[in-house]
């Protein structure tokens, strides 16, 4: 099953990528001589300094932006508060996302904290859901039946989930390349109505009872406050219009982050063994930039060091970036990295080949 599923709908490396030797038994001790290298640099020791500039400029940018809202008042200009938000929600999630691993405080009950107030508070996604979502995918990413970022769902990312299909479904896998940025604008809706759900579930997916008490009044907190401001500050119509912006270019931006981190790569079966280095490796794509796209992206560009070392704080992942190059180029392991249009080019070539059975009468 292995090898059935990496070859279908996966591009192969480019020129610059090493070729992957197949892993063997015994070779988990790959990981600790890397994770040896990484610890006696320093890139693991949390930079508060950093995330103290960080989040303190987050909020004012964002209560800015609030700002902004109050006072501008009735006026179709707020579509620009609106698209700014946008962003600012987006950046405000990738601070959140740095929380959930970890990354921000030594203390688990202040990274905490600190992930409820930017998720569930601040832009209305379930800290506690995100969470136990989050750790799965970072346990087996590109696993089929471990990996939740690519369970059957409204895209289909393996060729088994798409021939399934049918009706507006098997519809939807058959154009689902031409969709997939489109579909974005919904994701941020879908996000915040998957967490609302959470909270209603008893099998601890939003975490332990207090926690989802907690998370729960948070949500509550930000959906009726930003309902209300809404409705109270804009006419209805243009109230309307400001939640299609707004949470349509939030979804757009948080997908077009997350996007280019693992689709289109390899995807193993549910059962196949491989060691935790090439597990992470092989199934994830770094994103080739500056520091503007270190920004924009949140971190994420790195995503190869980011699953290898997810507690490391965002700053040290650039400089892990030429440890962890030259290890898997020592090791013959794939370092897969390309520029941002080239990643999503790659993710809708791959989509496209995975609804390739249901266009028979085109490609076969």
């Amino acid at each position: 099953m292995t090898t059935e599923i990496i070859n279908r709908g996966t591009e192969p490396p480019p020129s610059h990528v090493a070729t992957t030797k197949p892993p063997s038994v015994g070779r988990g001790s790959d990981y600790a001589a890397l994770s040896r290298e990484v610890k006696q640099s320093g890139l693991l020791k949390r930079r508060p300094g950093y995330y103290s500039v960080k989040v303190g400029a987050n909020l004012l940018l964002m209560a800015a932006g609030w700002t902004a809202f109050a006072l501008i008042g009735q006026s179709w200009w707020q579509l620009v508060t609106a698209a700014f938000l946008a962003v600012m929600f987006t950046q405000t999630g990738f601070i959140g996302h740095d929380a959930g691993h970890g990354q921000i405080a030594r203390s688990k009950r202040v990274n905490n904290l600190l992930g409820r107030v930017h998720a569930d508070l601040l832009i209305g996604l379930s800290y506690g859901w995100w969470i136990a979502k989050h750790n799965r995918h970072h346990s087996y990413p590109n696993h089929v039946d471990r990996d939740p970022d690519i369970a059957d769902g409204a895209i289909a990312f393996t060729e088994d989930h798409a021939r399934v299909r049918r009706g507006p479904y098997a519809w939807l896998a058959r154009h689902q390349a031409w969709l997939f940025f489109p579909m974005l604008l919904l994701e941020g809706l879908a996000l915040h109505v998957a967490g609302v759900r959470a909270q209603f579930e008893r099998d601890g997916t939003a975490g332990s009872r207090g926690a989802k008490l907690a998370g729960a009044g948070m949500l509550t907190a930000h959906l009726v406050g930003y309902v209300a401001a809404l409705f109270l500050v804009l006419t209805p119509l243009q109230a309307v219009a400001f939640l299609a912006v707004h949470q349509g270019l939030f979804g757009l931006y948080m997908g077009c982050s997350f996007a280019p981190n693992h689709k289109g790569m390899p995807i193993f079966g549910k059962d196949d063994k491989i060691d935790f280095l090439r597990r992470q490796v092989l199934t994830s794509r770094n994103i080739r930039g500056g520091r503007f796209t270190d920004f924009a992206l949140g971190g994420l560009n790195y995503q190869i060091e980011h699953h290898l070392f997810p507690s490391m704080p965002r700053p040290g992942l650039r400089h892990a970036q030429k440890l962890v190059r030259a290890f898997c180029a020592r090791h013959g392991v794939a370092y897969h990295e390309t520029g941002l249009v080239d990643s999503y080019a790659q993710v809708l070539r791959h989509l496209h080949a995975v609804g390739g059975p249901l266009r028979p009468e085109l490609e076969y």
